[in-house]
């Protein structure tokens, strides 16, 4: 591996981990301004926003310059949203509520840096290593974006712990810029976004030249409207990008359900309902380990596991222990991640396949961000109307494990129409030879 390779999987890992703890830092930072309770879905609903918005120019930006100044300006971006957060204090005075809109306005400027970084933090990979090397890097990346989430969530929430804001607070330099413990969280995940920067900048110039980028935003939207068409006709590929979409979006809706979970029905802090986050994270590295020995020809095979998750979400209503909470975590999380991984495969490889691994992320990604918009609309407005949040959980696995029906009849209807195009992936072709004998 080049030695860039390694600064990229450093800066991509910091990044990350900044990402996931300045989620729940804001959300200190709201409750500390007693903003209303629907703030803490719009923050991920802007997240979410940024992505959609610019998918359709992402990729080209990231082709038109070298990936290290790309990545650098992009967590710049981060940055300037980290201080935007607090440092409008000024405009909005001791008016909280101005404050927290300012705050729910920061972090989407967070989320169109991370949306422009993810082209960019792939892309290189490619440039840095040969092929044969390809397959070893992702799996790097991926492990190192798992594991950052699943710190990075327990991070923000040890930040804003009272033993460790004090202690945060009681440092001269942080005190001069923050005056509350989500601030002083927030100072110190700006800081790890800086040396994610450093990072980028000593990542060398690969002189990698690409063709040379469409300009014009409305031929770029044409043709990456166009990509959505061809992979959402496949008959294959719908399946695999309705489960993927399905999953990101509830799962971006269960990280603010199990937040407001361990408050409402545990009575657990902010910080301590963040720590069950990361249980549920440990479930879903443990399903997806287990979901590498299942071959890309049986992917279609797990579709039912989708169904079992959403039920396994309701049994959050009648925990109350310790333990029962951490059982239910990790299954609810091994099930998403046992199911999820060979499709996510089998999306991939039929994106390649139509596409081009580039231009079958930016599709996927569009669609699952376009589902977090909309599932976390839902549930916001299920909060707006003060729904309990045990109502909330009923409803929200209903909804999955109906869905998840639907996309299983819908499988079985495009495989008894198109068996070719299911032959070409060895499932049901397989089957369809032992009937023949």
């Amino acid at each position: 591996m080049k030695k860039g390779f390694y600064l990229v999987m450093i800066a991509q890992a910091l990044s990350s981990l900044a990402d996931n703890a300045l989620f729940i830092a804001a959300i200190a930072l709201i409750a500390e301004l007693n903003g209303p309770d629907w703030m803490t879905p719009a923050m991920k609903w802007f997240f979410a926003f940024s992505y959609v918005i610019l998918a359709a120019f992402v990729g080209a930006i990231s082709d038109s310059y070298p990936k290290g100044r790309v990545m650098f300006v992009t967590n710049a971006i981060k940055i300037s949203g980290c201080l935007l957060m607090f440092g409008f204090e000024f405009v909005s005075g001791n008016n909280h509520a101005l404050h927290a809109y300012i705050v729910c306005f920061s972090y989407a400027l967070v989320g169109i840096g991370a949306a422009a970084y993810s082209p960019a933090k792939y892309g290189i990979v490619t440039e840095l290593l040969p092929p044969n090397d390809l397959v070893k890097g992702n799996s790097w990346i991926e492990g190192l974006t798992v594991l950052s989430i699943i710190l990075g969530v327990v991070l923000g929430g040890k930040l804003t712990e009272p033993a460790m804001s004090g202690w945060l607070l009681a440092n001269p330099f942080i005190s001069t810029i923050a005056k509350t413990p989500a601030e002083a969280a927030i100072v110190v995940i700006a800081t790890i976004y800086i040396l994610a920067a450093l990072c980028n900048l000593l990542i060398p110039n690969t002189h990698f030249v690409y063709p040379k980028q469409e300009t014009n935003p409305v031929k770029l939207c044409k043709i990456f409207f166009s990509y959505v068409k061809i992979l959402w006709q496949d008959k294959v590929g719908q399946i695999s990008l309705a489960v993927t979409t399905l999953f990101w979006g509830a799962g971006a809706t269960l990280q603010l359900v199990v937040l407001q979970w361990g408050q409402d029905h545990l009575n657990l802090t902010i910080a301590q309902s963040a720590n069950l986050m990361g249980v549920a994270a440990i479930g879903t590295v443990l399903g997806s380990v287990l979901a590498g020995k299942v071959p890309l020809r049986k992917a279609l095979f797990v579709l039912p596991v989708g169904i079992i998750m959403g039920l396994a979400v309701m049994l959050m209503t009648i925990t109350q222990s310790d333990w029962s909470v951490y059982l239910v975590l990790i299954l609810i999380g091994g099930l998403a991640g046992f199911f999820v991984v060979p499709m996510n495969a089998l999306l991939q490889h039929r994106g390649h396949v139509l596409l081009s691994a580039g231009h079958s992320i930016a599709v996927q990604n569009f669609n699952e961000q376009l589902n977090i918009l909309f599932m976390v609309a839902v549930y916001g407005a299920m909060v707006a109307f003060d729904m309990h949040i045990n109502t909330i959980i009923i409803i929200f696995g209903s909804i999955v494990a109906i869905l998840m029906a639907f996309i299983i009849v819908w499988c079985l209807i495009n495989k008894n129409r198109y068996p070719d195009t299911f032959d070409e992936i060895g499932d049901i072709g397989h089957g369809r030879a032992q009937q023949s004998t």
